[in-house]
């Protein structure tokens, strides 16, 4: 099976070019059904693989030659993939996950009159994430990387009658491009010094890790990670993802949970035995990442837009998959990408058929009591808050605390500071799952009477994440359960790093870590249900609350300091370098050349006498001129 992964992207790619031909003449039910089937196809292949990978027989990690794409000199790169348990899981995770947002999209979208060419689009976005992942080298890799980029865009933008959603779709592009600049430098840099791009030649010529240093290794790990801070939304290039809500509903689910923005994750965990080598790189990976935890997740406090707060929630959730990877653990910032895909999936649909029912009304000011009217939303929006919030046995909380048992045994310092950021990520969670489904209808009288629950394309996508978030965890058991450390051992046969926690007083820290969680977890639904009493809530916010409101003021900061004074010398630029100057210039030569034309046909009068007077004129010149010259 594992030699067919070719047809894995093939099949969305297929699905991109029906649906993006005849979008115009192809009914919706039918551009649907396409896009669906591509997907699913996809995942079916992507499970044999899996299956196949994990198999004892298995000898990976398998290339799959599929042909020469650039030759020059001594540059041979080829258009291969690789299959192995990285790329395997990468692979259930997008095909598994995109295909319950498509089916989800053919109900959510199904009014809309771009519905075929926004299955086009979405097709084109899998395909990307695919080509990514599945990639033997660093320059597929890329080639995927600017494909997400190009549909995040189309997506984001996707109604484009809009002025800002437009403006957050060239936002998303732009700073991207800021991301993939790095990106692009670190694979120069790689084939400059290894004179390849494919990962095994590459990591073949590395030496055993901490058994070298060079800055060199630490040059390339941080140019790749500014790729990886763009494309995952990490300080200081984050401010385009929360913008990026601007899209479809489903756009949002799959951006944040499948597909765009775990390609860092991979990336790094991909060059896992480059950044080993690269120890100062890996601190600011580390660092960065906790830093964005924390950041995002005190802005999500106080925002009123439910699509705003879970876009945050991934902001602050991608920090923590970046802290692991910072301190080594690998495998648990992949475990994390796998358990965060589910419940975010989730918690994003959930919010799609909260704002269907409300008829497209995204803010939680009006909303309120929905539990009665959207049951199963409420229930299975529950599942998914509670397994973000790490609750006991959820998938969320096997991974997160893996991640803080990791964090502590690296820096205890960046361990309080990451378990502060989980304390605050279940408070906003509350927060919001009490203001939408708790209290009184707060929304219009028109609003409520149309109040209904979504239907079955809607909700069956919904039950199925929400028994993931449940026990999609069970990969990973901490060893007071068990400890059966299934993903460890499976990620280990594509060379990825293990997390073994071992050594003396490991059970007493487990067990220390599942009681403070039990009992925080208790301690902040009771506090947060007094913080923010849903009876009394209005939107509005002063002081301290006001500045998390507006996002500690980033946005403003970032277009005073950097896009009024770019403005302002592009303006300057356009003025005196392009009119004045590249437009005077070549306009000048043609007003010369017309003036002198001008200038030069009056000697054309059409009188006889004057043209013999010229002819005596230039005789008398050429005789002086050649007595001169003879002379």
């Amino acid at each position: 099976m594992a030699n067919l992964v070719y047809l894995v992207p093939l099949f969305p790619l297929i699905g991109f070019l029906i649906n993006g031909i005849f979008w115009k003449r192809m009914p919706k039910t039918l551009g649907g059904v396409i896009g669906c089937v591509a997907i699913l196809a996809s995942f079916i292949i992507s499970l044999g693989i899996f299956f196949e990978v994990k198999s004892a027989s298995f000898q990976g990690p398998l290339v799959v030659k599929l042909f020469d794409f650039i030759q020059s000199g001594n540059l041979n790169i080829h258009f291969d993939f690789q299959v192995d348990a990285l790329s395997s899981l990468f692979l259930l995770i997008i095909t598994g996950i995109g295909f319950l947002i498509h089916v989800y999209s053919t109900s959510y979208m199904g009014h809309d009159e771009g519905m075929v060419k926004y299955f086009a689009y979405l097709n084109l976005f899998v395909f990307s994430m695919l080509l990514l992942v599945l990639g033997a080298n660093y320059l597929i890799m890329f080639i995927g990387w600017e494909g997400v980029g190009l549909c995040s865009y189309l997506l984001i933008g996707f109604w484009f009658k809009n002025r800002d959603y437009t403006n957050a779709a060239k936002k998303a592009f732009v700073m991207n491009r800021i991301g993939d600049l790095g990106f692009l430098v670190g694979m120069l840099l790689i084939l400059f010094n290894y004179g390849t791009l494919a990962y095994q030649d590459v990591f073949a010529k590395l030496p055993a890790a901490h058994t070298e240093t060079s800055s060199m290794y630490n040059w390339i790990a941080l140019c790749l990670f500014i790729g990886a801070m763009g494309k995952s939304a990490q300080i200081p290039l984050y401010t385009w993802l929360p913008d990026a809500m601007a899209g479809p509903t489903p756009v949002s689910a799959l951006i944040h949970a499948a597909t765009m923005v775990t390609a860092g994750i991979y990336m790094i965990a991909r060059s896992h035995a480059l950044y080993d080598l690269a120890p100062m790189a890996l601190d600011l990976v580390a660092v960065i990442g906790l830093a964005t935890a924390l950041l995002a997740a005190t802005i999500a406090l106080y925002q009123n837009d439910i699509k705003k707060v879970l876009a945050y929630s991934t902001v602050s959730q991608l920090g923590f998959m970046f802290l692991a990877l910072g301190v080594g653990a690998y495998t648990t910032g992949v475990f994390h990408v796998m358990t965060h895909a589910f419940f975010k999936a989730l918690l994003f649909l959930g919010a799609g058929s909260v704002i269907h029912a409300m008829g497209g009304e995204q803010d939680i000011k009006n909303m309120g009591g929905l539990r009665k009217k959207l049951p199963i939303t409420y229930i299975t929006f529950l599942i998914g808050v509670l397994a973000i919030a790490g609750f006991p046995f959820t998938s969320g909380f096997v991974s997160k605390d893996e991640i803080l048992l990791a964090v502590y045994e690296h820096n205890k310092v960046f361990f309080y500071l990451a378990a502060f950021a989980a304390v605050l990520t279940a408070i906003y969670m509350f927060r919001l799952l009490m203001l939408v489904f708790m209290g009184g209808f707060r929304g219009t009288h028109d609003q409520e009477h149309h109040l209904h629950e979504s239907p079955a394309a809607i909700t069956i996508p919904l039950i199925i994440l929400a028994i993931f978030s449940l026990v999609g965890g069970f990969v990973q058991i901490p060893h007071l359960f068990g400890g059966h450390d299934y993903l460890n051992q499976f990620l280990g046969k594509a060379g990825v790093p293990a997390v073994i926690h071992e050594g003396p007083g490991l059970e007493m820290k487990e067990w220390t870590l599942f009681g403070a969680t039990c009992v925080g977890l208790l301690v902040i639904f009771l506090a947060t249900k007094k913080l923010f009493a849903v009876s009394q809530f209005d939107g509005n916010y002063s002081g301290f609350k006001k500045v998390l409101a507006n996002k500690w003021y980033v946005d403003e900061l970032y277009d005073t300091i950097i896009v009024k004074p770019i403005g302002a010398l592009s303006g300057i630029l356009d003025k005196f370098a392009e009119k004045a100057g590249i437009d005077g210039l070549v306009n000048g030569v043609g007003k010369t050349v017309r003036w002198g034309g001008d200038r030069m046909r009056l000697l054309q009068t059409g009188q006889v006498g004057f043209y013999i007077f010229i002819m005596v004129l230039g005789m008398v010149a050429l005789f002086t001129l050649g007595f001169f010259w003879i002379k």
